[in-house]
């Protein structure tokens, strides 16, 4: 099935919310909660997952484990962007990398170890090419809004995201309960796995990890009350009707910046807000209907904070991994590949 011809309707985008909020949900419960028959739900995931367009992505949440999560920017002459976000989309550090303002910027998520795995040797790691004029590393002290939980793909009533919600990780969402549950090198294979496919079966797993299927079973338990194992759905906000998205780094008045984050992190067009360091501390992404709901957001939303000093708006132009998902030529999303039922 072509993309250009794919048209997500009520089911699909409940399907969609549905693996937000549970990406492992029998799809037996799925099917439940949306009123529909659980070969239905099968049949629609498999569509959508062939073209490319929802996928379930299994995450180590580092977090728990006081691993640091940095944001980078590159600055770079428009020849080179392609190359380079390729390059960072390679490592397995990176989660997101976007080619930004018509290819004169990228930037790019990565996760590191720790304060000792941190900002300098991030950078020595780089891409390193004449072409590139400029590079920033900025660390993520907090976060108030997270792709995981952005509300782009919320359809479904409280009824139904009662029947779907998985229990919450022990010690709350940050995942309190990870020191009791460390994770190892004996872990990797199942890692990797699910973030190839975070719905692979449990028989699937065994396979891959060399343990029965009831230890795997135990296991995924474990680490996700622990809140170390995070399932993330991965799908191009183009699918959902959001055709502009955007970085904003932001300078806050310090005295305003706890409550600017707040109230970001309430806007729907927000999938993340974190306090950064570097010249600027708030960073967002947003995601809009087209360039002039971008525009409109700009003027009105953001415009009526008065502790944000300034903004720095930088659109996305293409977006080359997501979710830790490398995405192949054939996956490049872009605006004028889907129609959506709003």
């Amino acid at each position: 099935m072509k993309t250009e011809s794919l048209t997500l309707d009520g089911v699909d985008r409940g399907l969609v919310h549905a693996l937000q909020i549970d990406g492992r949900a029998p799809l037996r419960l799925v099917g439940e909660a949306l009123g529909v028959s659980e070969s239905t739900v099968a049949r629609r995931y498999r569509r959508l997952r062939g073209a490319g367009v929802l996928r379930v992505v299994g995450a180590l949440n580092g977090g728990p484990l006081g691993h640091q999560a940095w944001t980078v920017r590159l600055r770079c002459t428009p020849d080179a962007a392609t190359a380079i976000a390729h390059a960072l989309a390679a490592r397995p550090d990176t989660s997101y990398v976007h080619v930004l303002s018509g290819g004169t910027e990228i930037s790019c998520s990565i996760r590191t170890g720790g304060a000792e795995d941190g900002g300098e040797l991030l950078l020595q790691r780089l891409p390193r090419s004449g072409r590139i004029s400029s590079v920033s590393a900025h660390l993520l002290l907090d976060s108030h809004a997270l792709p995981s939980s952005w509300a782009g793909p919320a359809c479904l009533t409280p009824e139904q995201i009662a029947l779907l919600a998985p229990p919450p990780p022990a010690g709350g969402a940050d995942g309190g309960g990870a020191a009791e549950v460390p994770v190892g090198p004996g872990d990797r294979p199942l890692f990797d796995l699910l973030a190839r496919d975070g719905r692979a079966s449990h028989t699937e797993l065994a396979a891959a990890t060399g343990w029965s299927e009831s230890t795997v079973r135990r296991r995924l338990g474990l680490l996700r009350r622990a809140g170390v194992l995070a399932f993330l759905v991965d799908v191009p906000p183009a699918a959902l009707g959001f055709r502009a998205e955007a970085r904003l780094w932001m300078s806050v008045r310090p005295s305003g910046l706890r409550a600017v984050a707040a109230e970001l992190a309430g806007h729907p067009e927000v999938s993340l807000v974190a306090h950064t360091t570097g010249p600027t501390n708030l960073l967002a992404a947003v995601n809009c209907r087209d360039s002039l709901d971008l525009a409109r957001y700009l003027t009105t939303r953001i415009a009526a904070l008065d502790a944000v000093r300034s903004i720095e708006t930088a659109p996305v132009s293409r977006t080359v991994k997501r979710a830790g998902a490398l995405l192949t030529l054939d996956r490049q999303i872009g605006p004028g590949m889907f129609t959506s039922y709003d």
